[in-house]
């Protein structure tokens, strides 16, 4: 056991707290990122057990989730049933089963150009576009490459490896053919030069080689299509070519009928030519599947076809499935992929542009009908699998978690202490969601094996484990969603959506009908009320005459929306005032809008927080906060930012009016016994995108004015902008949180001047303060100094790195909890850090992590049993059990972007200060448990992840992982 101080030395503060709880002192001025500096000696030791140490922490790769990125090639083993897909930045991704998910990556980084499996033998060989042919090695827990093949003085173009053969053809940019042993994975010294291929009367060259395949009546013939049209029959034995065919349209793709009598090439003009071996001086049959007859009898020109693949079937007509070949008479259509079946022709569209595609047949010998059963497309941002078995052609439903949202990821959560049962019920609920129009037969990618403890693809030999676990979904709702909040042990889902609303989710195993109940908040602030300090300077008094906090503004689904007061819209999003039928899974029970004011859209949530046995939803915004009691679905309290402080507001808000004056001033100085001035720089973050208080990200949405911060009068009530006075602009922000910085006059030092902040921004035009609510937690905690047990509380985090505690009254009781009123308000303790607040977390006073109180899960829906009543079950963790052991009550970390802080409680006390980063900011902060110990965990805009731990709250960068 050794002292707290000395176990948490890189938290220390440089300057002595002061007796008003050390909230109102500078941070650490002048330390170094990661410096600690020594701090006062608490009045009391506490005893915390150090566990950690640098060793415990270690980077390694546990999952790879998401679709490949700018994929390039695909590859399938039709008897293991494994599909390998190659990426530009030489990644390749190998998928069998549902759960079965490998990711190889080539040293170099080169594109892979194509994949070739040895079928049945778990090997894989690629080729990339540095020239050099790699074979893996499947057969063992990580794949790795056996061999690899340079090619100095030519450039691969095509590769191709025939079933249970040891021969690999490499056809090169100059129109050579190489083969290589595979075995060996050396050249064999016998080289097809083009210059024998062709004619020696030809004089041009046949450009580079397009196409390899061995004859399914001979696999000692070999079939070369070169790119000007050229194709040649090369036999391996004589060294001699058997026919050479002279085509005048540019070669694509070439696929053999499986007789071997016959092959079909696809053209640059869009055509399909089939070529009989009986007679090759023409083709037998020239097709334009999509061209038309134009009025003077000429074909219509096409696009090329890049690709096809001709497939026998035993008891109907060939599949010929191709891709391109469109008309170039309509802009802008989307890609396709053609299905010929016979006299009907089958055109899907793809979202996106196709990549490669690959016909999957029951027989792996190309002498034998093929008998066709699926597609696999590959397109640029997604993986389609096709039943060829229904003649509607459905496609397959993606088992792989390749892409958990129709619309970009906005935010992610990670929970690793779930009860045990809420995993299989997810599964059950999710998998009984399926979607209409895919084919009810089984993925037909079904190689490997599965298991919860190992992800393997299984072979004849060993089999190969490349990571413990792999990504798989779950559950999935369809919802605009921004960012989330999920209760494990409540099974309570709380979704923020871009449009400024809340959807509150109850899980149920049962369906049911239900009436969704909608509350209208009204969060936005009167940007008339306010007046410059110009306009004060002759008027040292003021007087109120109306209230300024944001007013809430409710009404439930059954009420009618006709009641909005005048000059104010109306909710964008219209919740169904009727009972809906709800399928089993998350439900939603409650709905909660911003409403829009003159005209102006809600600002954005910035912050949510939902806690389940307190039965409270608080939320945030650029222009204040809301609490909710979704219990008894009323707004608790709804008020500005300002108005959170009260008389306990450590800044002087200065602002000034770009129409009277534009010289610069700080807008911002702080109240204090010696009036030092605040650090301006303690909430910049340099590695954002903010020039000129407007926001370049395109993530980003304007924000319409808030409430600028008034200066105190000397009665400390607000100053109001005067009759006939202009308000002020308005400005864009992405968080909505602005500063005033001093600004040049010109206009090029102007520019210059300007911080790029994520979490603050300065426009030339306003200079008025706006301060987001940024993080918000419940916990049990002290609100006040004299305060002797731990109660509810509310701790809201800002942009400018103020901690506000909010005490609140709960009844205890469950029938007076639905029928008394929780009352909070204002009026608790004020901290301060150095930047935007992300985090919070408390410790008992010997180290261990204390979580936040929570309802147990029980189903709403579920049939009554009277022999069990339907009560609340609550759990607590209270922090009161710690005074027993030191006679305090318990440790609050506090993370921002640039600083984590240890406070004491209830006292206040800042123990310990940890300066994180200088040079960059922290975008995501967490308090975790590890190894039975605690630690900090930040993740920065430059992609570290530093650590900070009970021992030395160490900052040990482990790596840059932003590689991709």
């Amino acid at each position: 056991m050794k002292k707290f101080r000395k176990v948490l030395d890189g938290l220390t503060t440089s300057s002595p707290v002061s007796g008003g709880g050390g909230t109102m002192g500078s941070p650490s001025c002048g330390s170094a990122a990661g410096t600690p500096t020594s701090a006062p000696t608490p009045s009391k030791e506490i005893d915390v057990q150090e566990t950690l140490v640098s060793e415990n922490f270690q980077l390694c790769k546990t999952v790879r989730h998401g679709f490949p990125y700018q994929p390039t090639a695909l590859a399938f083993d039709p008897v293991q049933k494994i599909l390998a897909i190659g990426s530009r930045s030489g990644g390749v991704r190998i998928l069998g089963r549902p759960g079965v998910d490998c990711y190889c990556q080539h040293e170099s980084g080169a594109a892979v150009l194509q994949l070739q499996f040895l079928i049945n033998e778990g090997a894989l060989v690629s080729a990339c576009a540095d020239d050099t042919l790699h074979l893996w090695n499947l057969r063992q827990r990580r794949p790795a490459v056996l061999h690899s093949l340079k090619f100095n003085r030519e450039r691969i173009t095509f590769c191709h490896l025939p079933f249970q053969s040891k021969w690999l053809y490499v056809g090169t940019e100059r129109g050579n053919t190489h083969i290589v042993n595979i075995e060996s994975f050396i050249l064999s010294g016998y080289v097809i030069m083009w210059n024998k291929a062709i004619e020696l009367s030809t004089k041009t060259h046949p450009g580079p080689v397009v196409h390899l395949s061995d004859s399914p009546k001979d696999e000692g013939k070999l079939l070369i299509g070169f790119e000007s049209g050229t194709i040649v029959q090369w036999d391996l034995r004589a060294k001699k070519v058997d026919f050479r065919i002279y085509y005048d349209e540019a070669i694509h793709s070439v696929s053999w009928h499986h007789e071997g009598k016959q092959f079909m090439c696809s053209h640059s003009d869009g055509s399909l030519t089939l070529w009989n071996l009986r007679n090759t001086t023409k083709p037998f049959q020239v097709t334009f599947p999509h061209g038309k007859i134009q009025k003077d009898g000429r074909k219509e020109s096409c696009k090329p076809i890049l690709k096809v693949e001709y497939k026998t079937s035993r008891s109907s007509e060939p599949f010929i499935i191709f891709s391109g070949g469109l008309s170039y008479d309509k802009a802008g259509r989307r890609p396709t992929l053609t299905i010929m079946h016979g006299k009907a022709i089958t055109v899907l569209e793809m979202d996106h542009p196709i990549v490669e595609f690959m016909v999957l047949c029951e027989t792996p010998y190309n002498n034998e009908v093929q008998e066709p059963y699926a597609v696999v497309v590959l397109l640029e941002k997604d993986l389609i699998v096709v039943d060829l078995t229904q003649s509607n052609f459905p496609v397959f439903e993606n088992p792989y978690p390749m892409d958990v949202h129709e619309s970009p990821v906005t935010c992610t959560a990670y929970f690793a202490d779930c009860p045990p049962d809420i995993i299989p019920i997810l599964y059950s609920i999710g998998a009984k969601h399926k979607k209409t129009g895919y084919s009810q037969k089984e993925w037909p990618i079904g190689g490997g094996t599965w298991t919860l403890a190992k992800t393997c693809v299984s072979y004849i030999l060993p089999r190969v484990s490349p990571y413990p676990v792999t990504l798989q979904m779950l559950y999935k709702m369809k919802t605009s969603k921004v960012f989330e909040n999920w209760c494990p042990q409540s099974r309570i889902f709380c979704v923020v959506g871009i449009s400024a609303h809340i959807i509150l989710y109850r899980f149920s195993k049962y369906d049911a009908n239900t009436q969704i109940v909608s509350l209208e908040v009204r969060l936005q602030c009167e940007t008339e009320d306010v007046i410059s300090p110009s306009e004060t300077e002759n008027n040292p008094c003021f007087s109120e005459t109306g209230p300024h906090s944001p007013q809430p503004h409710h009404q439930h689904a059954s009420s009618p929306r006709g009641g909005t007061p005048e000059g104010m819209k109306d909710s964008c999003l219209k919740v169904k005032e009727r009972s809906v039928r709800v399928p089993p899974g998350y439900q939603a029970e409650l709905v909660v809008q911003l409403l829009w004011v003159d005209g102006e859209p809600p600002q954005q949530i910035t912050s949510v927080d939902i806690n389940s046995a307190y039965g409270l939803l608080a939320f945030g915004n650029c222009n204040g906060l809301a609490v909710v009691d979704y219990l008894q679905k009323t707004i608790l309290l709804c008020m500005s930012t300002l108005d959170l402080y009260g008389s306990s507001d450590p800044y002087q808000r200065l602002t000034r009016s770009p129409r009277r004056n534009r010289q610069s001033t700080s807008g911002l100085t702080e109240l204090s016994d010696n009036q030092q001035s605040i650090d301006m720089e303690r909430s910049r973050s340099p590695t954002s995108d903010h020039v000129n208080g407007h926001c370049t990200s395109p993530t980003s949405q304007p924000c319409s004015a808030g409430k600028p911060r008034v200066p105190v009068a000397p009665e400390g009530r607000l100053a109001r902008r005067g009759p006939g006075r202009p308000p002020f602009r308005k400005a864009q922000s992405a968080a909505c949180m602005e500063i005033s910085l001093p600004v040049s006059h010109t206009e090029e030092s102007r520019e210059n001047s300007f911080s790029r902040s994520r979490s603050s921004s300065v426009s030339s035009i306003d200079r008025d303060t706006k301060e987001a609510i940024t993080t918000l937690q419940f916990g049990e905690s002290f609100a006040r100094k004299n305060d002797l047990i731990p109660t509810p509380c509310l701790w809201v985090g800002t942009s400018l790195g103020v901690v506000l505690l909010i005490p609140m009254s709960i009844p205890t009781d469950q029938e007076e909890r639905m029928e008394e009123s929780v009352t909070m308000g204002p009026g608790g303790a004020v901290l301060m850090l150095k930047g935007s607040v992300l985090r919070f977390g408390f410790l008992d006073c010997v180290g261990t992590l204390i979580q936040s109180p929570y309802e147990v899960w029980k189903d709403p829906n579920a049939p009554e049993d009277p022999d069990r009543p339907r009560r609340r079950k609550l759990v607590h963790f209270s922090p009161s059990s710690s005074q027993d052991t030191c006679g305090e009550g318990h440790l609050a970390v506090v993370c921002s972007e640039r600083q984590a802080k240890v406070f004491l409680m209830p006292s206040q006390s800042c123990l310990f200060v940890h300066n994180i980063t200088e040079s960059s900011f922290v975008l995501r902060a967490d308090i975790v448990s590890v190894c039975n110990s605690v630690c900090l965990t930040c993740f920065c805009a430059n992609g570290h992840v530093m650590t900070l731990s009970d021992n030395h709250f160490l900052t040990e960068k482990l790596k840059q992982l932003i590689d991709w």
